[in-house]
């Protein structure tokens, strides 16, 4: 089935994307990304050694000839630490295919909109192709897709909470509203929540703490991949509508 996960002009198989922190190590987390068939991962740009040649490198574990690795500006409160991150990363690996997040808050760690907006608004007449980690207000979704962004990225629920998709109104409103690729960041706990957000035609799902938390971290983010495409086969096929009453699975014709 041809159905590719297109983003910025660039196709990939999979629509599961991962990320690299809170695994115990780099050969566990390697090994996670290698079970759950993702063919991009996020770096944390101001986590990650580019130093000390005497610490594990990443790349050492997870090749970015094989894996496309999506910089992101983790941590990142101010629209001025984000820029500076993300050029940064630029100037280091030539990256230009980027997430941006700028967090508001340090308990809830939800996105400053105000910021995150005007920093798309840089990033992209900088020659960026920006993924946008936002809330999930379709108006400001449609403010970050008018700045240039290349992907929506709303969260179902506090990042690592783990709590699942909270608005499902919203974000199919967002899905339906834009041409880019919306994608789930943050919130999902279970293979389930990945699997709903795909039947809410959301075009992936990026999933960090879910499986590098998960007491067995391996079956979760296989759990995870298989969810993704069920999800998302689910979508595309066309479900039933939704009636109020009960519906024959035979007709009364040829009864005995």
């Amino acid at each position: 089935m041809k159905d590719f996960f297109k983003i910025a002009n660039k196709k990939f198989k999979s629509r599961l994307i991962v990320g690299t922190g809170k695994y115990k190590s780099f050969s566990e987390c390697a090994k996670a990304i290698k079970y759950s068939g993702a063919e991009i991962v996020t770096v944390a740009v101001r986590r990650v050694n580019i130093v000390d040649k005497k610490k594990p490198l990443l790349m050492d574990y997870i090749d970015p000839k094989k894996i496309t690795y999506l910089p992101n500006t983790a941590g990142c409160f101010t629209s001025e630490d984000a820029l500076r991150t993300l050029r940064l990363a630029r100037e280091i690996g030539g990256w230009k295919l980027v997430k941006l997040e700028v967090l508001g808050d340090k308990k809830n760690l939800f996105p400053d909109m105000i910021e995150t907006l005007r920093s798309t608004e840089i990033l992209t007449k900088e020659g960026f192709k920006v993924m946008v980690y936002c809330s999930d207000d379709p108006l400001m979704a449609k403010r970050l897709e008018d700045s240039g962004a290349v992907a929506i990225m709303p969260l179902a629920a506090p990042i690592g909470s783990g709590l699942g998709i909270q608005n499902y109104t919203n974000i199919k409103i967002i899905r339906n509203q834009t041409k880019l690729p919306v994608i789930i960041d943050a919130g999902i706990g279970q293979a389930s929540d990945a699997a709903i957000a795909m039947e809410l035609g959301c075009d992936g799902v990026l999933i960090n703490t879910a499986i590098a938390k998960a007491k067995k971290p391996f079956e979760m983010a296989e759990a995870m991949k298989f969810a993704v495409i069920a999800g998302r086969k689910s979508f595309i096929s066309g479900r039933i509508s939704k009636i109020l009453h009960g519906s024959r699975s035979t007709t009364n014709k040829g009864i005995i």
